[in-house]
């Protein structure tokens, strides 16, 4: 069992730190015993300060965030750590603090160091050779997602109450889900990317953002207050958000625990007085194509100059190399991936690759005329309830094959949407089989990945189409108000690290 019992939240720290009844002394001394009970197995804290942050403690009491340990992905440099991405022999060593860690202080926060990541942050998986595997805190056969895996697991397990990541495709929502915690992306106007390392500098059409993941929603809000610099807008909350939601992830057929927890979002948000209306998601499908046809029209050139000669690991290699092949060929592998039931595969192929200037310039015009088109909904709805992933927490080794799990991500990403992931539910174990049979190697790795998954984690997706952090966070904590996980949750203590 991890040390102190039932994890409190960023909220209860602070104001207990902030009203006596605890010092911040004693919440990092907590803090560090339950990492050195948990890190062994998790994995997850690669880089701790903790002799630094004892010395940063005074003043931090009555602080928004006074005393509350937090944990910062590894692409934000934090004075005196490094910032490695997990390739070996790279390594830039910090000589200042990124936006966000410097807006964490002022808020009184505590840096306790910096979390894994997967290698170059290309995959859905945190595994690198640099800091090694981060294991899932209930499931050590599957990964806690990434790209901020690491911060994920640490929260999941009551290892900090708060931390920060960043998402291009995914890479805060899609490990919350995972692992059974809250995440909120904003968007670029609240945080941007916060000063975070920049892997793909000439991306210019989406870009990163900084994000947080936290155990409850209303630690997000607490946190996205303080480190943005105001309050939200509660007058414009004043009218329920109007909710519109689809159960589909795209090219990939959701889970049966995952359509369940859409509905038992849904049903919550009913029973609380929200108006909900069902919406068709196959405009998300077509921003998710439109989204990695962006992101690769560079060919992966901006990710093979992090490496510098140093060779990937297997599966960020095999995607480089996919990333690399022009047209023609892939238009080939396409065609031979189709013969083989690879039809997923093949419309992978077909969607992204190297892009010429006037190319790139028809994709964003494309984006243009979707969002136009995603405004629609916003007449009749100001907020959407979807899958985060098609799949839960993935087995390790499969991220690369399963990227399409993550598909009802990329719509946020790609219209620069406020987005978030509240937990709702766990996989039962009548949910463990149900898709067809088929040579289909992705479809086969989602059944791998079904199988056994009883007792994992699912969360649901909402996205704000008012413009507002805002209406993602009300949504949320009505969601979360509605059932019983986050108790659940609570009173377990995470026996199972």
């Amino acid at each position: 069992m991890i040390p102190g019992g039932t994890v409190p939240t960023a909220a209860e720290i602070a104001a207990d730190v902030a009203a006596g009844r605890r010092t911040a002394s004693d919440v990092l001394a907590d803090h560090v015993a339950r990492h050195r009970a948990t890190h062994d197995r998790l994995n997850a804290l690669v880089q701790p300060r903790h002799d630094a942050a004892a010395a940063e403690l005074a003043g931090v009491a009555g602080l928004p965030l006074g005393g509350v340990p937090v944990s910062v992905k590894e692409c934000f440099p934090v004075r005196g750590l490094r910032t490695t991405l997990g390739i070996p022999g790279r390594e830039i060593h910090d000589d200042h603090d990124a936006e966000i860690v410097t807006r964490l202080r002022a808020a009184g926060a505590v840096i306790v160091g910096k979390a894994n990541v997967p290698q170059a942050m290309y995959l859905h998986e945190t595994d690198n050779p640099v800091w090694g595997r981060t294991i899932h805190p209930t499931a050590p056969d599957r990964g806690p997602g990434g790209s901020s895996g690491g911060d994920a697991a640490l929260v999941a397990a009551g290892v900090v109450p708060l931390a920060v990541g960043t998402d291009l495709a995914g890479s805060v929502r899609q490990p919350a889900h995972a692992c059974g915690i809250a995440g909120l992306l904003p968007r670029t106007s609240a945080l941007g990317e916060a000063g975070a390392f920049d892997t793909m500098p000439h991306l210019t059409a989406v870009r990163p953002r900084a994000g947080l993941l936290a155990r409850a929603v209303g630690d997000l809000k607490l946190a996205f207050e303080a480190v943005a610099g105001s309050s939200l807008p509660a007058d414009r909350l004043r009218r329920r958000p109007r909710v519109g939601w689809w159960d589909d992830a795209g090219p990939l057929e959701t889970s049966p625990a995952i359509r369940r927890g859409v509905h038992e979002a849904v049903a919550r948000l009913g029973a609380a007085g929200f108006e909900t209306r069902p919406l068709d998601g196959a405009l998300a499908d077509e921003a998710a194509w439109l989204m990695l046809g962006l992101v690769s029209a560079d060919g992966g050139a901006d990710i093979r100059r992090l490496f510098a000669g140093v060779r990937p690991i297997p599966p960020v290699a095999r995607l480089l190399r996919l990333a690399r092949f022009g047209p023609v060929v892939r238009s080939g592998l396409a065609a031979l991936a189709r013969i083989g039931g690879r039809r997923i595969e093949a419309a992978a192929l077909a969607a992204t690759g190297p892009r010429s200037a006037a190319e790139s310039a028809r994709l964003v015009r494309a984006r243009d005329s979707l969002a136009r088109r995603v405004q629609g909904w916003a007449e009749r709805c100001d907020a959407i309830v979807c899958p985060v992933s098609a799949l839960p927490a993935l087995r390790h080794g499969t991220a690369g094959m399963l990227l399409p799990a993550a598909f009802p991500c990329l719509l946020a990403n790609l219209l620069d949407l406020a987005a978030g992931t509240v937990p709702v539910t766990f996989v039962r174990a009548t949910e463990e089989s149900g898709r067809s049979p088929t040579w289909d190697p992705v479809v086969r790795a989602a059944v791998a990945a079904d199988r056994d998954s009883r007792g994992l984690p699912v969360g649901v997706q909402v996205i704000s189409l008012d413009g507002g952090e805002a209406t993602v966070l009300e949504v949320m904590r009505s969601i979360e108000a509605g059932g019983g996980l986050q108790a659940d949750r609570r009173a377990e203590s995470d026996l199972a690290i």
